[in-house]
């Protein structure tokens, strides 16, 4: 099995790129997020990889982190979620706002995807609470505010926390990540004020 492709980037199409690996070209499916990172043409690169085989089918997915795949592969266990739609999530969301909208039930966030309407973005929300990617070695302003909870699921002191910071100006990616680390620091019983004032130290920095 293919866990990772390193070689030079020979061409790119709509949603997928070649990889020249010694002269095989081997065609990769990614989420435009990842596409947008890769280097120009010609140029090495090195993308993780995930194979999905069925019987008249056999196609690569990569991606440009362990996190995304993780996530990628989590999200194909929830019902109605093949590989197209969470390519499509994690193309307008980072690991990280993912980790995020899941912890904070955020729907909306996850619904601006395409193909995922509201019954779909309620069933990812609900279904994946509590669970988060086993990935070391990455601190959880990286992985998001799901990974520094203990259920998974933001209490309202955090939610609040997060509103107030994205009221401020900061975006909500910026405002998770930076309480994401207070959290795994202070606890998630940190009170409101505590946390907003934590995360604007976070946020300076």
């Amino acid at each position: 099995m293919i866990g990772k492709l390193k070689g030079l980037v020979d061409s790119f199409g709509d949603d997928w790129v070649l990889i020249d690996c010694g002269g095989v070209c081997y065609e990769v499916h990614c989420s435009t997020r990842t596409l947008q990172s890769l280097p120009r043409v010609g140029e090495a690169t090195v993308v993780f990889i995930e194979t999905i085989l069925r019987e008249d089918l056999i196609r690569l997915f990569g991606f440009a982190s362990e996190a995304e795949k993780s996530w990628f592969l989590l999200l194909t266990t929830v019902q109605g979620v093949g590989a197209r739609v969470a390519l499509a999530i994690l193309s307008v969301l980072s690991p990280a706002e993912l980790s995020s909208a899941i912890a904070l039930q955020d729907k909306a966030m996850v619904g601006r995807a395409n193909g995922v309407g509201p019954k779909l973005a309620v069933r990812i929300v609900t279904e994946l609470k509590g669970k988060v990617p086993v990935i070391g070695g990455i601190d959880a302003g990286t992985l998001g505010l799901q990974t520094a909870l203990g259920e998974g699921v933001a209490r309202s002191n955090v939610a609040d926390a997060v509103s107030a910071l994205t009221n401020l100006g900061y975006s909500s990616a910026q405002a998770s990540a930076a309480l994401a680390r207070v959290v795994a620091k202070e606890g998630e019983d940190t009170a409101t004020e505590k946390l907003i004032r934590l995360g604007l130290r976070e946020l300076s920095q």
